[in-house]
């Protein structure tokens, strides 16, 4: 299957002659290949992710909320990341885990003020709001017209400025 764009993402109503501009492997959670397309007049590539694919970040939406499902559900986060991320050190599994918290929580906050919500950003009051149990996919849908202002993970806003934040 080819993926097409029906117009740019930047200039939607398709006057800056987006062009194909190639592909790029991901390699995470399964071998695939992601259609690129190139924005001449911003001078910018856009890559066609599937709407599961987290963007920025390795894996899918749902291994994200599954982590940070984990997380809320153990004693300590300490704990989570050993059992999520037992593998590699613990101050590793410790940012792995911290970075996808933060992420979460962040998209949360923002939706919860864009879409005027009277509820605690939180996974379980997003499932209940929206009927659904895979909250992180829902939002992607919910929220397209703002996913260049979203963060990472659910949106295409950039990446925290820390590289490893706290």
């Amino acid at each position: 299957m080819q993926a097409k764009p029906d117009h740019c993402p930047l200039h939607p109503y398709g006057d800056c002659g987006l062009v194909r501009h190639g592909y790029y492997p991901r390699k995470i959670p399964n071998y695939c290949f992601i259609a690129r397309y190139l924005c001449p007049l911003a001078k910018v590539t856009i890559g066609l992710i599937p709407d599961f694919f987290c963007s920025r970040f390795p894996g899918t939406l749902d291994e994200v909320e599954e982590a940070v499902n984990v997380a809320n559900n153990c004693a300590s986060q300490e704990e989570a990341a050993e059992k999520l991320r037992s593998e590699i050190t613990l101050t590793s599994a410790l940012r792995w885990l911290r970075r996808r918290i933060k992420y979460v929580k962040d998209t949360l906050t923002i939706v919860t003020g864009l879409f005027q919500l009277e509820c605690y950003p939180s996974l379980e009051n997003f499932r209940c709001h929206f009927a659904s149990r895979k909250i992180l996919v829902t939002l992607r849908g919910a929220a397209v017209h703002f996913l260049q202002s979203l963060p990472p993970v659910v949106g295409f806003g950039h990446r925290l400025k820390k590289r490893y934040p706290t």
